[in-house]
């Protein structure tokens, strides 16, 4: 999908023109459309403006990552532009509050979060949002993925803050959840991952298999 860009740098007013919100109560046989976050936020240098519109157009047609799975030529070119946002984040301390949000995924490399994505019809239904719930305080993190109208698959984790831009995190419990019942599942691992660019729009991430994520600040705040 074409994401409009501004020629000339966008102010701190410009307002974002992200994809509709998802209403729990909807349901639709049509795959969920998605929109990219447009460059938004002037404090950017001219050099990170770029190379954030660039992640941001390549990654902007590729179904959060499906269509990228046989496609190496294309996962290269975006893991080329998440490098270069890793260059320009390097100086800069990613395990603070600003990490606290509901992050709504974008893009990745993650073989299990694509897989249930995908395979999400055999079951009757279709994936929705899928989030990543941090809390640096409190020290936890939800990696949650949304069924609409109903259902929700989620892992909760322990988090540790390690360095300026690592986090160390240890599964604890998972649960997958329906309208009227649940099922508790056992924890199974633990790992760390490295916010390598941030800023209040967006969130790039490395982890300990070598995986890559891009996720949006969600506009609303995922709860149990």
């Amino acid at each position: 999908m074409a994401m409009a860009i501004s020629s000339s740098p966008p102010t701190v007013s410009t307002i974002l023109k992200r994809r509709p919100l998802h209403n729990p109560n909807f349901t639709s046989s049509k795959p969920q459309r998605f929109r990219l976050p447009q460059i938004a936020c002037s404090s950017l240098t001219a050099q990170s403006q770029s190379a954030k519109r660039n992640l941001l157009n390549l990654i902007s047609d590729q179904d959060r990552g499906l269509k990228t799975q046989n496609d190496t030529t294309k996962r290269d070119s975006i893991i080329k532009a998440i490098d270069a946002m890793a260059v320009l984040g390097r100086d800069t301390v990613t395990t603070g509050d600003s990490l606290s949000a509901t992050w709504r995924l974008l893009w990745t490399t993650e073989k299990e979060q694509l897989f249930i994505i995908e395979k999400a019809y055999l079951f009757g239904t279709q994936a929705g949002d899928v989030l990543q719930v941090i809390d640096v305080q409190n020290k936890t993190l939800n990696n949650v993925i949304t069924f609409p109208p109903d259902g929700v698959f989620f892992v909760r984790s322990s988090i540790e803050v390690a360095s300026s831009q690592r986090v160390n995190f240890k599964f604890t419990s998972a649960v997958l959840r329906g309208k009227n019942w649940e099922i508790p599942l056992p924890p199974f691992g633990q790992g760390w991952f490295e916010t390598v660019y941030l800023d209040d729009e967006i969130r790039v991430v490395k982890d300990i298999r070598d995986d890559y994520l891009v996720v949006e600040r969600a506009p609303y705040d995922w709860k149990e």
